[in-house]
């Protein structure tokens, strides 16, 4: 079984491309670029090549599980900045550094700067397909992460302005008739907002809802009354 079959049969993924888990691969060497895109695809996977982290960048995100090999030319600090920009802009994209250098202070430099793991050249194709698998792991769960954010942002975007100061102050803690004390209204009007703010929410509960908030903005920041 390759391990785009375990990976499908173990997530529950449909066997077509569009759900085929993605591996990127960024290195300036156009025959390593090639011959990491072959045993990538050797094992049913999707395999972009890219010769710089520019062009990395540039691709759209992904809508599928994916990684990232990246090769970094050590010691390098640009290499290492390189690194965090693409753990800052695709953070739902695990990294797995690959390098001619091996020894401590960049392993630790580079798991400092966002990487998943880090594998010294010459690769063991074993070694580096199970670091793929682990990351492609990773990967689904980030993206499963990034895709209900999606959808709740959605959702909070489509509440007026009157739901969106009515959502703050009751997962702030406020009761009905408090909300409507503070924003000069009745408290039938406020339940009113309230069950619109629930259900375009998807909340359940308001202890649900207070979750859902909680994933809108980190958690030294307040909903804006707005």
């Amino acid at each position: 079984m390759s391990l785009a079959q375990a990976f499908g049969h173990q997530l529950g993924l449909p066997s077509i491309p569009n759900f085929t888990p993605i591996v990127f691969v960024v290195d300036e060497d156009i025959s390593i670029r090639a011959s990491l895109e072959l045993l990538i695809r050797s094992e049913g996977l999707q395999s972009e090549t890219f010769a710089s982290a520019q062009e990395f960048l540039a691709r759209p995100r992904p809508l599928v599980p994916s990684c990232l090999i990246l090769a970094l030319s050590l010691p390098d600090p640009n290499g290492f900045e390189e690194q965090r920009r693409i753990a800052r802009e695709r953070a739902e994209v695990p990294i797995i550094v690959i390098s001619d250098y091996g020894d401590i202070p960049s392993t630790v430099q580079a798991m400092k700067a966002g990487a998943v793991d880090f594998l010294e050249k010459p690769l063991s194709h074993d070694v580096l397909l199970e670091a793929i698998r682990l990351s492609l792991e990773r990967g689904r769960v980030a993206l499963d992460r990034e895709m209900q954010l999606r959808d709740i942002r959605t959702c909070f975007a489509s509440l007026t302005p009157r739901e969106r100061q009515v959502m703050a102050l009751v997962v702030s803690g406020l009761l009905n008739k408090q909300v409507g004390g503070e924003l000069g209204i009745s408290e039938f009007t406020v339940k009113a907002h309230r069950g619109q703010v629930m259900q375009k929410m998807k909340a359940n509960s308001l202890a649900d809802l207070v979750r859902i908030a909680a994933r809108l903005r980190p958690a030294h920041q307040a909903i804006h009354l707005a």
